[in-house]
């Protein structure tokens, strides 16, 4: 006879999901203490490079270039320096560009109408308009336009030649900040990197495993969580792209770095890679809620292959903060690709069918993400799932 299928009481039921909701809130408030940790110590760095850099570039322009005034160097330096990491280089070249717009169009109109309060908005109001049209949108380059015909109209009167003055600390302000970014303090790419993408692997994580049960109490509600989740990880994921092209400035101007290109290039095609795990993931979970929505069938190994997805999401973690692979990730993939072939053959309808798809897909990205070929990757998994299907079936496996 088939073994008698388990029974869980509703008050067991209910206790057994007040501890998962809870042991969730644990980690999930573990993982948010040690992203604000990470967070500050990034922070802590940016601060210091600011204030080395606004120090060296006032002595530069003072005591070296004879500056009594030099505002606009630790101005440019701080500029520089908090500019969003992985568009400082270019931040400097607008700030330059913007410097050198600004002076030209004030002393042109200076020379055209003179100096005064209506002229003031003149000079403000053309100058703006003028790099607006040349730029396209707004930013640094409007904004040292902006503030540097506000410099020229309102002090050319009381100050002679403050033109040259403005560029050479603005070059010196601005060179500053990018050697202390790339030769004194320059941030380590591969940390950077892996701690933006703490939050997108816990939030995957969970939420794969949030899917995983939810098939299997026929739940909904927690389907629904899941996929809303998911929904909601586009901030983490942004902030995860802006980190990985921080780490590549660093890898490309800093000596120091240049020895971690080989190790910088793995994670950027990996970051890329897990964008299209996060992609599968959501379409599970619209998937599974069609599923528990329609009562199809649920064979048990379905929920325990989406759970073994986010342990091969969760060791693929693992393998970047180490920098190896180490093969776990792609055999947890291939275990889940496996069980999802056996739930074929313990019986599906077309909805499940469909999850079952996207889970192989999951899994293929899986292994992508660790490095294997894409055709290899299909591969490897297409025969993982025809193991699965072609396993003896068990009686208790539907649900």
């Amino acid at each position: 006879m088939p073994p008698r299928p388990h029974y869980r009481s509703p008050l067991a039921t209910v206790l057994h999901r007040m501890r998962g909701t809870a042991g969730r809130a644990r980690y999930e408030g573990r993982q948010a203490t040690r992203l604000r940790v990470r967070q500050l110590e990034i922070i802590a760095v940016i601060a210091v490079q600011a204030g080395l850099a606004a120090g060296l570039s006032w002595w530069i322009a003072h005591n070296l270039l004879g500056n009594p005034g030099p505002v606009f160097a630790p101005t440019a330096a701080v500029g520089t320096i908090v500019a969003a990491i992985g568009q400082r280089a270019r931040r400097t070249v607008e700030l330059l560009a913007g410097v050198g717009l600004g002076i030209v169009i004030g002393d042109g109109l200076i020379f055209l109408i003179g100096t005064g309060p209506w002229q003031t908005a003149v000079i403000v109001t053309l100058a703006i308009g003028v790099a607006l049209g040349l730029v396209g949108r707004g930013g640094t380059v409007v904004s040292q336009v902006g503030g540097t015909a506000v410099l020229i109209a309102t002090l050319s009167p009381s100050e002679r030649d403050l033109e040259l003055p403005r560029i050479v600390d603005a070059a010196v302000g601005s060179a500053v900040g990018l050697v202390v970014v790339a030769l004194l303090l320059p941030l380590n790419p591969i940390r950077v990197v892996n701690r933006a993408a703490a939050p997108v692997f816990a939030i995957l994580i969970g939420r794969l495993r949030d899917t995983g049960a939810a098939l299997r109490e026929r739940d909904v509600g927690r389907a629904t969580q899941a996929l809303d989740g998911l929904r909601g990880i586009e901030p983490d994921l942004r902030r995860l792209r802006e980190a990985v092209s921080g780490a590549e400035e660093v890898v490309r101007v800093a000596p120091l770095r240049w020895r971690r290109r080989q190790e910088f290039e793995r994670h950027a095609r990996g970051v890329a890679e897990l964008t299209r795990v996060i992609e599968g993931a959501r379409d599970l979970a619209r998937r599974a809620i069609t599923v528990v929505d329609y009562r199809e069938p649920i064979p048990h190994c379905l929920p325990d292959a989406i759970e073994m997805l986010a342990s091969a999401v969760q060791e693929l973690q693992h393998q970047a903060r180490i920098g190896r692979d180490t093969g776990g990730a792609s055999r947890r993939a291939l275990v889940a690709a496996r069980q999802g072939g056996r739930t074929r053959r313990e019986g599906l309808h077309n909805f499940g069918d469909a999850l079952v798809t996207q889970l192989r897909v999951c899994a293929a990205d899986i292994l992508r993400a660790t490095g294997c070929p894409s055709r290899q990757a299909g591969r490897a998994v297409r025969r993982a799932a025809r193991d699965g299907e072609r396993a003896k079936p068990a009686y208790d496996d539907v649900q």
